[in-house]
């Protein structure tokens, strides 16, 4: 079993029943961190100490109070850390449901497993342990078919470059004119309107202005 394990979460209800699935779990070496930041820094001195952690349980959003902090979220700071210790296991336990974003936190920052907050959580994240210490990934149920279902549609280039002129403001009826100007193809009307219901529909966004602030979260643009 691991021996020791570090939790980057802000609420300290949600630390309680992390640490209840721990000592469950016979793991009673565990410190925790409200702060990405103070949660780094405990991962680096670790590593410096040569006494690194063998986990890293973390969730993605953190609320901003009056504390200037240099990691904004868990995807940052799930990062920063595979930067730094690039074999430590990571598990992301979060409510986050949007498939392109825990598949990104898979493909691009290699976490080992995604459990998604909820009535049987703790259970989950048991099982996500036992899997991940094995050497396997886990996802929540709900979360993987999500995922398999966004496979089916991979964002290109051409969809950065909408979500893009979007984020300037670029009226979607003017996208047609600037497009031929650029040189870009396809150009029709109807095409970019579709792609763009396309993407609203991929990110479960509620209108262009929530597709870009989602797509901006993401790193996307």
């Amino acid at each position: 079993m691991f021996k020791k394990v570090i939790i980057a979460e802000d609420l300290d209800s949600i630390n309680l029943g992390i640490e209840q699935a721990l000592d469950d779990l016979g793991i009673i070496n565990y410190q925790h961190a409200k702060y990405c930041d103070d949660a780094f820094l405990k991962v680096r001195k670790a590593v410096q100490d040569n006494e690194p952690y063998d986990l890293l349980i973390s969730d993605l959003s953190f609320k901003t109070d009056h504390r200037e902090v240099k990691i904004a979220n868990g995807d940052e700071l799930i990062q920063e850390v595979r930067n730094l210790q690039p074999h430590i296991k990571i598990i992301a336990y979060s409510v986050e449901d949007k498939g392109y974003r825990i598949k990104s936190l898979f493909d691009k920052s290699g976490i080992d497993g995604f459990v998604l907050k909820g009535r049987n959580s703790i259970e989950e994240l048991k099982k996500a342990i036992h899997l991940v210490l094995s050497n396997q990934q886990y996802i929540s149920p709900d979360i993987a078919s999500a995922i398999k279902e966004n496979n089916n549609y991979e964002i290109d280039d051409f969809d950065v470059l909408i979500i893009k002129h979007l984020s300037l403001g670029t009226p979607q009826d003017d996208f047609t004119e600037t497009f031929k100007e650029l040189g870009i193809k396809p150009n029709s009307k109807s095409t970019i309107e579709k792609r763009i219901s396309k993407l609203k529909d991929f990110f479960k966004a509620n209108n262009t202005i929530h597709l870009v602030s989602i797509a901006k979260d993401m790193g996307i643009i």
